[in-house]
């Protein structure tokens, strides 16, 4: 352990500003030398395996996701943007981008953020291209970038909810009717379950007047507990909400708002499925999502929304990640949690993958092994969900759930148990066709970004694009 290495100055000095410190301070915190942590900072030495842990162990954080939020995405990320014809007369290399990195990551995110900013470069960098028509709106980016920047893991948010949890166990042990009971005694709130036809169009309202909480009766008890649980978080929570909503620093209000709503949602969560409580009973299942969710009374994708949140220092579980997507491909919630993982962030998706299959066998948990083009295995287990709002004759909605997880810390989970992480059969697939390089896949539907197109009339290759490798 103490010979590894690798360079991480980008993430050492987000660390180090973080917490406001100068280079000497954390130097002397560290016990190395100011100008040794200045070279570390500039990716001119390595960190040492030894210091990573100091590093941890002092500011906080999860070594594991270190290398994980890598300015611009990354070199590669870089480069694709770099790809886009405006730069076609420079020719800049992969050797001058890592240089660039090694000397002024900062500037290399500046870049990266304003090419989004203007041209869509987010899906140059996540595997599109000039092409894409739609860029992430910025509220919603901007929510979710804050939301990463946690890494999904609120700790102040679930040591509150956990101690309330236990407080309402002492008082009932249905949680529904615990809540309820407190909503009325300490809240003046009743809850009223109301026919479709009286609240068309509405799940949850909060009527101020009649002092209730109204609830459709299209909501199963999993979304009822948590549509209270949602109340409670708004009333009890809502210094430690107002305080994390503050320190974003949002610049426009909608961003604000998603924000605040994920913050609210996630304490309701906590409250039905308490952190310590709900790692045990991961542990000790496999992680089995069938059997959480009848153990805490929640929903499968309340159960995955979850899992990307354990990472509470000293009693951290898998570093999970969530991706919520529709028939079309179009993703609608997507978490990284601690998982650092390239299949969230980008916005095409491999067809190769099992995530899209899950729509012709509805409520099956399809596990599915693959493999991306840099070797790295990632475990996943996709089901389709369909929220509590149809009725007969009306749209009935249907969302793909996706967890996933490194293949190399995926051997605790139930639903891996037989499978060869290591060298058994795995699906090669890409971020999507315009950022994979994999020359004889039949599937592709788009030539990678930035390669140049080879035609020869004599022969035909297994892909529909032939392209320069090089």
């Amino acid at each position: 352990m103490s010979e590894q290495k690798l360079f991480a100055g980008h993430a050492v000095r987000r660390i180090r500003r973080a917490n406001g410190l100068t280079q000497a301070i954390m130097a002397e915190a560290l016990t190395v030398s100011p100008s040794y942590l200045n070279l570390i900072e500039r990716n001119q030495r390595p960190l040492t395996a030894a210091l990573l842990l100091k590093l941890a162990e002092r500011y906080d954080f999860d070594p594991r996701t270190l290398t994980g939020a890598t300015p611009g995405g990354g070199v590669e990320a870089i480069r694709r943007r770099l790809s886009d014809p405006m730069f076609a007369d420079l020719n800049i290399d992969r050797a001058q981008v890592e240089e660039w990195f090694a000397v002024s990551p900062d500037a290399a995110e500046a870049f990266a953020r304003a090419f989004d900013r203007v041209s869509g470069g987010a899906y140059w960098a996540s595997g599109g291209g000039a092409a894409s028509a739609t860029i992430e709106p910025e509220a919603i980016a901007s929510a979710r970038r804050e939301i990463e920047r946690w890494r999904n893991h609120f700790a102040d948010l679930d040591a509150q909810a956990e101690a309330l949890a236990d407080e309402l166990r002492l008082s009932n042990a249905d949680l529904y009717a615990a809540i309820t009971e407190r909503l009325r005694v300490k809240h003046q709130l009743s809850i009223r379950i109301l026919p479709f036809d009286v609240m068309p169009g509405h799940l949850r309202r909060l009527d101020l007047h009649a002092r209730q909480l109204q609830l459709s009766e299209l909501l199963d008890p999993a979304s009822r507990t948590f549509a209270a649980a949602f109340q409670l978080a708004m009333l009890e929570a809502k210094a430690e909400i107002d305080a994390l909503v503050a320190g974003a620093s949002f610049t426009e209000r909608a961003g604000e708002r998603l924000y605040r709503r994920h913050l609210t949602s996630y304490f309701a969560a906590a409250v039905m499925m308490p952190y310590a409580r709900f790692l045990r009973a991961c542990e000790a299942t496999g992680y089995d999502i069938m059997l959480l969710q009848r153990r805490f009374g929640a929903g499968f994708e309340q159960i995955a929304h979850r899992l990307t949140t354990l990472q509470r220092v000293g009693q951290r579980g898998l570093p999970f990640f969530m991706l919520r997507i529709d028939r079309a491909g179009q993703s609608s919630k997507r978490y990284a949690g601690a998982s650092a993982s390239p299949l969230v962030e980008t916005e095409r998706r491999c067809p190769l993958w099992h995530v899209h299959n899950v729509f012709d066998r509805p409520g099956t948990l399809m596990p599915h092994l693959v493999e991306l083009e840099d070797g790295t295995r990632w475990f996943t287990l996709s089901r389709t969900v369909h929220p509590q709002t149809a009725v007969s004759g009306a749209v009935e909605a249907e969302f793909a759930i996706c967890l996933g997880l490194d293949a190399k810390l995926a051997a605790p989970l139930a639903a891996a148990r037989g499978v060869d992480m290591n060298s058994g059969a795995a699906t090669p697939i890409g971020l999507g066709c315009p950022a994979c390089t994999r020359p004889e896949c039949p599937q592709r539907s788009a030539p990678p970004a930035g390669r140049v197109l080879v035609f020869n009339e004599r022969e035909r290759g297994m892909s529909p694009f032939a392209f320069d490798r090089d």
